[in-house]
């Protein structure tokens, strides 16, 4: 009888059951349709820009390979969670596999680790290109930008390993109910019976070092920046020098202040209530707008997807 208790204790559920809105369900199709909308919206403009960063040589600069893996690291961010919410939302049956739920948060936290190293080298090749314009080819080439994206991609799966590997050890004790759209450590952590002080604290070193150390670096490039471009004689010479970096800004605060709020405090603490709804933020709205933000902003981009679509054009006429 006691092998049995230790047994059901330690076993791990067959599934969870998503909540997401179940208890606002006048909302359920409304959110649906956002989402629909948002997600082909974000493949769309990502794929748009994925396009035109390889396929224009105008656009072979260390600036668009860093905004290609950008582009791709959100694809990827939205289809990882998005397709899942849809069925739910069309569903009675609000499930995820134990299998699914454990994939779903590792490839999670796998891109956002890596979206935060990628959107700091961003910084570091806008603050070489107005700081050190004369040598910014010899700085920011090929070579190093590939070796910057990879040690992202790397860094974010050993980051992501690590939560994995803590995370499949707790147990649920048969509860399978999460207050939330998808599955992320945070709601895992705040779902189990057993003492979770060390997957808390693991949480919280990592993510600080993930999230404040690029931020901070960020922070740095657009303080040297900024004291670069006041130096600038000409108005239209600054304007265009924060012209340059206001999409990269705009881009870093949708991601980093709902990451903070989410991950920079003790996941036993945080409210789910509020915690869904930023992590619905982050993980739809912020890659939907993130392709606007540097098409509507810049030139460079919006005239390689005018020679895109001509050349599109031309061909479909032939």
């Amino acid at each position: 009888m006691t092998s049995d208790n230790q047994s059901c204790f330690w076993d791990p559920p067959k599934d969870f059951i998503l909540l997401g809105i179940s208890d606002r369900p006048w909302l359920e199709l409304p959110l649906f349709v956002v989402l629909l909308v948002s997600y082909v919206l974000a493949m769309l403009g990502n794929i748009s820009i994925i396009l035109v960063s390889q396929l224009d040589p105008q656009l072979h600069s260390p600036m668009y390979i860093f905004l290609s893996h950008l582009s791709f690291l959100d694809l990827c961010y939205t289809t990882t969670t998005v397709p899942q919410m849809l069925v739910n939302m069309g569903s009675s049956r609000k499930t995820i596999s134990y299998g699914g739920c454990t994939v779903q948060y590792a490839i999670f936290h796998w891109l956002g680790c890596t979206e935060c190293i990628v959107l700091a080298a961003m910084a570091l090749d806008r603050y070489v290109a107005i700081c050190e314009p004369l040598r910014y080819a010899i700085i920011m080439h090929r070579s190093l930008c590939q070796q910057l994206v990879g040690v992202a991609w790397l860094s974010g799966f050993g980051n992501s390993l690590v939560q994995v590997i803590l995370t499949v050890k707790l147990p649920f004790c048969g509860q399978q109910v999460l207050n939330n759209f998808f599955c992320e450590v945070p709601a895992m952590i705040k779902l189990s019976c057993a003492d979770t002080t060390v997957n808390d604290a693991t949480l919280a070193v990592l993510v600080a070092f993930f999230v404040l150390v690029p931020l901070a670096l960020i922070l740095l490039s657009y303080g040297f920046i900024a004291r670069a471009v006041l130096r600038i004689q000409s108005s239209r010479g600054r304007h265009k020098a924060f012209g340059t970096c206001s999409s990269h800004l705009l881009v870093v605060s949708l991601f980093y202040l709902p990451a903070i709020y989410m991950y920079l405090q003790p996941p036993s603490s945080y409210s789910q209530e509020q915690g869904k709804f930023i992590s619905l933020f982050y993980s739809i709205i912020t890659p939907t707008l993130n392709p606007f933000i540097y098409t509507l902003r810049n030139k460079d981009v919006k005239g390689a997807l005018r020679r895109l679509l001509e050349r599109t054009g031309r061909l479909c006429r032939r």
